[in-house]
C-alpha cells in the first residue's frame, strides 16, 4: 500500500479477497461466515466503544475506536457487497447541503 492511497479502499480491498478466499486464520472471513447478525452485534459494540471513549476517552482511545468502527463498517458493507465508492458518493452529493435541509428533502 502506498503511504498516498486511500487507505479504506485498501482495507476494504482485503475484506473483500478474505470474504472471496476465506481461511481459518482470518478474522474477517470467521466474522462474515457467522452471519449478518454477528457482524451488526460487532459493529453495534464498536459504536458504543466509540461512544464510550468519546465521554471520556483520551485522544488514543478515541482514535483506536474510530478505526475500529471504520473496519467493522467495512465489513458490513462488503458482506452486502456495496462498493466503498456508493458511500463516497453519497457524501458528495450531501458536500455543501445543510445538514438540516439534507434530512428535510429525505422526508419529502
Amino acid at each position: 500500500m502506498s503511504g498516498q492511497g486511500d487507505i479504506l479502499q485498501e482495507v476494504y480491498r482485503v475484506i473483500l479477497e478474505r470474504k472471496a478466499n476465506p481461511t481459518e486464520k482470518s478474522y474477517t472471513a470467521s466474522l462474515m461466515a457467522k452471519g449478518v447478525d454477528k457482524v451488526l452485534k460487532k459493529l453495534g459494540e464498536e459504536a458504543t466503544e466509540l461512544v464510550i471513549a468519546g465521554k471520556g476517552g483520551s485522544r488514543d482511545e478515541m482514535v483506536y475506536e474510530t478505526a475500529d468502527l471504520f473496519f467493522h463498517t467495512l465489513v458490513l458493507l462488503g458482506y452486502h457487497d456495496i462498493p466503498l465508492e456508493a458511500v463516497y458518493d453519497e457524501l458528495r452529493r450531501r458536500f455543501g447541503t445543510s445538514g438540516i435541509e439534507e434530512k428535510e428533502s429525505r422526508n419529502a
